[in-house]
């Protein structure tokens, strides 16, 4: 696959400004970007500046905490979708993965994926740099379970972002079927095609036009 087709072009701080995804939305146009990954105040822009190009509006959910209700996290991606969002990005429960309540983890995951179901892809962050590589494991696992499309190793908002040897066990972890999507920090070339070779289908960054020299 080509690079810019594995770019979800994100812009996700909290001051970010209409102008700023207007930007983004021009950007992804001109290289063909996979997706504009935005918070949910700005996906209805970002859907009708996108419509009819071969870029997607992609929406976060439950971010950058994750510690929301599963009902919340389930009316966000709702009212995401009926903005126009193809694709949602959310955050597992860290603090139930943790405790190794697992079956909250896959409930947490499955209350968006079901509404999601036929209308957006998900991918499911599970912020790796808070987990051990067996909650690693096991959070990909409720998210395949639960119906998702793709794993994501981050935020980008948290304590550290993407490391290959994260993508190869999650890759390893979900096999071929599955996505995995290398977020936080994917800053140089290099960096996008480390964590392609290490089995990276996607790339959230907000360095898309960099990445493509």
């Amino acid at each position: 696959m080509e690079l810019n087709r594995t770019i979800d072009h994100t812009v996700l701080k909290p001051d970010a400004t209409r102008a700023q995804v207007r930007a983004l939305c021009e950007e992804a146009k001109q290289y063909h970007f996979a997706s504009v990954c935005v918070n949910s105040c700005h996906v209805g822009l970002v859907a009708s500046l996108l419509k009819g190009t071969d870029s997607a509006a992609c929406c976060v959910v439950g971010f950058p905490l994750g510690a929301m209700l599963p009902e919340a996290k389930a009316f966000e991606t709702k009212a995401a979708i009926e903005q126009g969002a193809q694709e949602i990005d959310t955050v597992i429960n860290i603090g139930a993965a943790k405790e190794g309540d697992w079956d909250f983890v896959e409930k947490d995951i499955r209350a968006v994926t079901e509404v999601a179901k036929g209308k957006a892809l998900v991918k499911v962050i599970i912020e790796t740099c808070l987990l051990t590589d067996e909650e690693k494991v096991q959070a990909c696992l409720c998210a395949k379970r639960a119906g998702a499309e793709y794993v994501k190793t981050s935020t980008g908002f948290s304590s550290g972002g993407a490391t290959a040897e994260d993508v190869a066990l999650m890759r390893k972890t979900v096999g071929a079927e599955m996505g995995v999507k290398a977020s936080g920090g994917v800053r140089t070339y290099e960096d996008a095609q480390k964590m392609l070779e290490a089995g990276a289908t996607r790339l959230g960054t907000s360095s898309g036009v960099k990445l493509m020299g």
